[in-house]
Formats: structure tokens, sequence, C-alpha cells
């Protein structure tokens, strides 16, 4: 499901909560194709039955129609826990936005989205959701709740993240982590967006980071982790055989090459990389999923959905 489709209705990110609902409207529409059909029946007044529960209120007449088994929802009851953390580091806000693109063609404005679009189908299930921000310092944080003061409070501080110039902010993805999973004490669903940027990758850095990740794990928290890129020239690094200045857009630091001189090394580090990031989190027990921000909106939604369904 691409947005382009809705972006003629919704021009700015001023509309950040309006698009979310045209993402999540599109996306459950479709749903009865997918392997969840009969989710979005009656999306916001039923929940998945778990084996184990009171089958007391379980709807027979919606699994008649079918064939799986959910249970009524009532006004008062929350469901799931979910706190979103998103890394604002400059590094975050690339690539540069030219004349034209949309906000959620950078990583930020990418992570922003799908942090609203994720808080939208919250609050249609009226589940609980908090939010963290980070960058070389915590920026941000709302505790999860449900109210719909909440949900605006929590919107209002996504849009900000795109009003904002990119100073030059470093990443200390390591020491906000632990702070951040020092602050969540009830079982929650813990969604994480970064680019995975950070300083210091050596052996002993990547050590410490795990060790951050590992730590959202305790109390039983489930961790999902969006790893957000540029595909185009993070990945694949598609650049022309120009010369070229590449700017370290946190520390500044410059290096001056020919692209095509160094593209097969760098696809191999970048390589190395990923497979080292996915290992890690199977051994942890961290869902990890590269997003690209050219990618549709259906991955992620995806992700979400089958989590959810796993959390128990």
């Amino acid at each position: 499901m691409k947005i382009e489709s809705q972006i003629e209705k919704i021009s700015s990110f001023q509309h950040l909560e309006l698009l979310a609902n045209q993402v999540v409207e599109g996306f459950i529409s479709g749903m009865h194709k997918s392997p969840f059909h009969g989710f979005s029946a009656e999306f916001s007044e039923h929940k998945v039955y778990n084996v184990g529960e009171s089958t007391k209120h379980i709807d027979w007449k919606l699994f008649a129609k079918t064939d799986r088994l959910y249970t009524k929802r009532f006004e008062e009851e929350t469901n799931l826990r979910c706190h979103i953390i998103i890394d604002n580091s400059s590094s975050m806000h690339y690539p540069t936005l030219k004349v034209g693109q949309q906000f959620y063609e950078n990583k930020i404005g990418f992570s922003v989205l799908a942090s609203a679009v994720l808080m939208n189908l919250l609050k249609k299930q009226r589940d609980a959701v908090g939010l963290s921000v980070f960058s070389d310092k915590y920026e941000y944080y709302a505790p999860d709740k449900g109210s719909d003061r909440h949900h605006r409070m929590i919107l209002n501080a996504l849009e900000g993240l795109l009003e904002k110039p990119a100073a030059k902010k470093s990443t200390d993805t390591i020491t906000f982590l632990h702070q951040i999973a020092e602050k969540i004490h009830r079982r929650s669903m813990i969604i994480l967006f970064t680019d995975m940027f950070q300083s210091g990758s050596d052996a002993s850095g990547e050590e410490a980071l795990f060790n951050a990740l590992q730590h959202l794990k305790h109390n039983k928290h489930k961790v999902v982790l969006f790893h957000v890129v540029d595909n185009k020239t993070e990945l694949n690094f598609d650049f022309d055989n120009a010369p070229r200045k590449f700017i370290d857009v946190e520390s500044g630091e410059e290096v001056a090459v020919f692209a095509d001189n160094v593209k097969e090394e760098y696809e191999k580090q970048v390589e190395s990389y990923f497979k080292k990031l996915a290992l890690t989190c199977a051994q942890n027990r961290i869902k990890y999923i590269p997003v690209g921000v050219d990618e549709s909106f259906e991955k992620f939604l995806m992700t979400y959905l089958v989590e959810k369904q796993n959390f128990g």
C-alpha cells in the first residue's frame, strides 16, 4: 500500500494524525486478502482469543463468520502497553529532503509517521502507548496511557521532531536505552526506531549496545527493533563516480573519495554489519526488522500485528 495515493488529500505533516488514519484504514480494508482475514471485522471491539483465557466473552457469531476465536472488549479494558522509542540524532535526519519531497522520505520522518500509524492502531483497540525520544540527551518521555488527551500530546511531540532543524546531535544509544529500560515497569511491547549508527563501533562498543538492548527485555518486555535506512545510498551506495566529499552529520568529519573506488568494500562491510545485528538480535530474542524509507508501510504493520498476537 503506497502512501502516494493518499498524499493529494493531505499535504503537510500538520495533518500527521489524519495521514496516519488514512494509512491504517487503507491497510485494514485490504486485510481480508491476508492471513489476518477477519481481524478487521470488528476492529475496535474485539481482540484475538488466547488459549487459556476465559471463554465467557467469546463472540460466537463472529466465529461463525471468520472461523477464528475473538473475545468482546470492554471500554475500560487495556490489553496492551506499548512504548515507542525514537532515535532523533542527526543521522536520522538523513537524507536531506529536497523541495517537493514528503516529510516521511527521510529516516526521522518515516519513524514519526510509522509511530503515528502505530498509535492509531493502539487507539482503535484502546491500548496504552508511551514515547521516549533520545539523541545526545534524553529529549522526551511520556509514560504509557490510553486517553485521547495523552495521544494528542504524543502526536504534538512527534510533529515537533519534524519541525526542529537537525543540529549536530550525536547518538548515545547505550546510555539512554538503559535509562528508558529503568522507566518501563509494567510488561510492555517496546518498539525502537533507529538507524543503529553509533560512535565506537569496535567489539566492546557493540557488546555494550546489545547489553542495553537486552536491558529493554527485563520484566518480560517484547522488543521490536526497526532498523531504519535509506536503501539507495546507505545500503546500495548508489552514487555516480564524480569525486565526492562525504561528511559525518554527527561528528563533522569529512572524507573525499570516488564512490566506485569504495563501493564494493562498503557494501561488504554493510552486509556484514546487518547480518551481525540480525544474528545478535535473534540470539537475544529481539525482533529485528531492517526497513527502508522508500518501502511500503505494509511490512511495518504486518510485523506489528504478528508480534502483538505473539505477545500474549
